[in-house]
Parts: structure tokens; sequence; C-alpha cells
């Protein structure tokens, strides 16, 4: 089975438990049915700035606390990962179609999603990112933006 991510020499040949290193550094299997669960009437673009506005809000009224490190990054930055991160594990874009909107390499892309993925290690932080990829499952599997709504 392919992987976004490449794993480490010498990886169990059994990738499909979750003991295994591909399942432990954050490999996304693709799946042959995995078609994206956001409208096909919103390109890519709209649904990017829509989740990174979700995750900022989200940060903002947390305030600082649980999300952004003290370094000297910018917060935009995590903003930014978290949202390609969720855009790619709960939405199921590709990193290419991630990285056009957000004006970026797809390689970016597969480097935010690893940031994010060794962070979750926090609880705090995996809560948070839990939470994000909820609200942006919920928004674009409302039925109103899916054309299912009632007559």
């Amino acid at each position: 089975m392919p992987f976004e991510t490449s794993t480490l020499k010498g990886a169990p040949a059994n990738r499909n438990r979750p003991d295994t290193l591909a399942y432990n550094i954050g490999a996304v299997p693709l799946l042959a049915d995995a078609s994206p669960t956001y409208p096909a009437s919103l390109p890519a673009r709209i649904v990017c700035r829509i989740v990174s506005q979700i995750t900022a809000e989200t940060i903002s009224l947390l305030s600082d606390r649980v999300i952004v490190r003290s370094e000297r990054r910018r917060p935009s930055c995590h903003v930014r990962q978290i949202s390609m991160y969720v855009c790619h594990v709960a939405l199921r874009m590709s990193f290419s179609d991630i990285g056009a909107a957000f004006g970026r390499d797809r390689t970016t892309v597969g480097h935010a999603c690893h940031v994010v993925e060794d962070r979750r290690d926090d609880v705090a932080f995996d809560e948070f990112v839990s939470a994000i990829e909820r609200i942006a499952t919920a928004v674009f599997q409302s039925s109103d933006l899916i054309g299912g709504g009632h007559d």
C-alpha cells in the first residue's frame, strides 16, 4: 500500500498494524476510495482559507496557552501548519492542492504535516488539533454546503 510519507530503512513489512513505523510517524495510507470530504463546488483555495480562519479564530479564543510555542516563530506559521494538516488528514486533500491553495510547494505541506504529527504527543495540542478536525469536518459535511439541504 503506498504512503504519502516515506519510511525509514528497516521499517516493518506489515504497515497495517498500529505499532509499525509507518503508523507511528504519521504516514497516511492512500485509499483507493478516499475521495475528498469537502464539496466539489468549492475550490481548494476557499476550503483552505476557511480551515485557516477556523484555526486562527480558535487559537485566539484559547489565547496562545496551548498552541504557540515560546519560540521566535510567528503564530501565523503555526496556524498555516495546523491548517495544512487538517486539510490533508480530515478533508483528504492532496499535498499539491493544499500547497497551491497556500502558495507553497507540496513538500512544504508534507513538512507541515510531519511537524503537527510530531507535536501531537502533547495531550493539549492533540486535543486542540482533534477539535479543529471535528469542526472542519462538520463544516464541510454540512448538508447546506453540499447541496443536500431540505426542500
